[in-house]
């Protein structure tokens, strides 16, 4: 089916989030939609599926104007998405949720769950998914959890698949995975819209590219352009793609110091299993490692978060195992958590409030148990300006900037503090290449200026841009720590389990 936008406009009061748009998908084709956060490319998609109704503009499908007026009436059309967030119900099965909005009915107007089971496994063997129909949902990893969102679109016999920042969460082998399916759809002749701003997934899939900036097109690609050409595009100026960093001076003694550590979950399995590190005052160390292999638990418990948490973590001897949360971030922790909309921040609470979250008994911005507005307004537009969150206002609500701007609140709030010790998990993730960049230096600078930095992410590029030193966690425990230039081929195996080898410092 070919999908065609013309001149499609959608306003927001005076914001122009799409301005003029146009974009042709032709039948059996990837085309990526590339752009930075907030440039309008979910804006766009959310249009095409009905979500939002256009300003000005029109929606072709084979040449004929459509008239959506909600996600029924797209999806009606042949239209899918699958979104960034997704929009799963986690107390439902996998075909609970698939029926989902078109239940099929049997005698007496019972839901006809056989049928929706049927279904769920026949989509999922003509892909060689391996998911379960009768699993809850709110169970699975979220790799399984998109691809129950796929075989949700793929049920409603969707001609035009939308995929809104598909690898945000997902590990590098689960991406891997995704584009073969992304390929495979695209050979049995479904359009498929790649919405993202990764410039290695773009070139690596794609067929065609159309770059969007400030809620306009301003050029196309071909998947053979450089990542300097797209970045250059995306942002509207040259991007430093690798960061530059002098070596790391590092101070002798306090810093972070974990000690055979052990995490078990509520029902008394371990997730991390006698760890033992160091953080020194100006360096970087990073901690690698497929999802799934103890690094959230780990991090939990620096952070006061994980209930049954033994053996020591010390910050400048201060020993942290026993304090609340509140009492670990009035020691001088700065934390970014890996899910920034579900650990990060209140989404109902405006732009400047999420700066202070944890300075809300602050005397510089509460007196008398009243928070000083014009302190606070002071305060949060210094950090926008600093930080580049593109808003409309210290004022607006959190929860409806883009993902790589709420990113920059967490960053900024986090960052705004006297540290002793900065733990950043996947700080970039769902982030554009001009915030990569600009967050990376901001992660650089902290480490120089004498704070302990602990970087904990899925992306081997970062880790490599970033890492001092590497602890690399295999099924809950370290398999080895190397120095930060050891090849990706040698993390990729410590990653799978194995020791490091001779020549390799552990």
């Amino acid at each position: 089916m070919k999908l065609e936008l013309r001149g499609i406009t959608k306003r927001f009061g005076s914001l122009v989030a799409n301005d003029h748009i146009d974009l042709v998908v032709q039948p059996g084709e990837i085309h990526a939609l590339l752009g930075e956060n907030g440039a309008g490319k979910s804006t766009l998609m959310n249009v095409l599926y009905g979500l939002y109704q256009a300003d000005e503009g029109e929606i072709l499908l084979d040449d004929v104007v459509q008239h959506f007026r909600g996600p029924g009436d797209a999806m009606a059309a042949g239209i899918g998405m699958v979104h960034q967030h997704f929009m799963l119900i986690p107390v439902f099965t996998v075909a609970e949720n698939v029926m989902l909005g078109h239940e099929d009915t049997k005698g007496l107007g019972a839901l006809d769950l056989p049928k929706a089971r049927q279904h769920v496994r026949d989509v999922a063997q003509r892909f060689g998914f391996q998911v379960d129909p009768d699993a809850i949902v709110g169970d699975l990893p979220v790799g399984v959890q998109q691809r129950v969102e796929i075989i949700k679109a793929l049920s409603r016999d969707a001609k035009v698949l939308v995929f809104d920042e598909p690898t945000a969460v997902l590990t590098p082998q689960e991406t891997d995975e995704l584009m073969a399916i992304m390929r495979q759809l695209r050979d049995e002749g479904t359009s498929i819209v790649f919405i993202t701003h990764k410039l290695r997934e773009v070139r690596a899939v794609a067929d065609r590219i159309t770059v969007i900036r400030l809620g306009k097109v301003v050029g196309e690609a071909a998947p053979t352009a450089t990542n300097a050409e797209l970045a250059s595009l995306m942002v509207g100026r040259a991007v430093e793609l690798t960061v530059h960093k002098d070596p790391p001076k590092v101070a002798d003694g306090g810093g972070l110091e974990v000690k055979g550590l052990r995490v078990l979950t509520p029902s008394g399995a371990v997730v991390v299993d006698n760890v033992s590190f160091d953080v020194k005052p100006g360096e970087v160390v990073a901690l690698a490692g497929v999802q799934g292999n103890g690094q959230t638990e780990l991090v939990e418990a620096i952070v006061g978060l994980a209930d049954r948490a033994s053996g020591s973590i010390t910050l400048d001897g201060v020993e942290l195992i026993g304090k609340s949360v509140r009492g670990i971030l009035d020691e001088g922790v700065g934390f970014v958590p890996e899910d920034r909309t579900e650990d990060g921040l209140v989404g109902g609470f405006t732009v400047a409030e999420n700066l202070i979250l944890d300075r809300s008994g602050d005397s510089e911005f509460v007196r008398g148990g009243t928070v000083m507005r014009g302190v606070l307004h002071e305060f949060a537009q210094a950090r926008i300006a600093e930080y580049d969150i593109r808003t409309q206002g210290p004022d607006v609500p959190a929860g409806t900037l883009s993902g790589g701007n709420q990113q920059k609140v967490v960053i900024a709030r986090e960052m705004s503090r006297d540290l002793k010790l900065l733990v950043a998990a996947q700080p970039t993730r769902g982030v554009d290449v001009g915030s990569i960049e600009f967050i990376h230096t901001r992660i650089v600078e902290t480490r120089d200026s004498g704070v302990p930095v602990l970087v904990v992410s899925t992306e081997l590029d970062e880790v490599a841009a970033l890492a001092d030193r590497i602890a690399v966690m295999y099924r809950g425990a370290i398999v080895g720590i190397v120095p930060g230039d050891t090849p990706r081929d040698v993390l990729g195996l410590m990653m799978a389990g194995e020791t490091p080898g001779d020549g390799v410092a552990a």
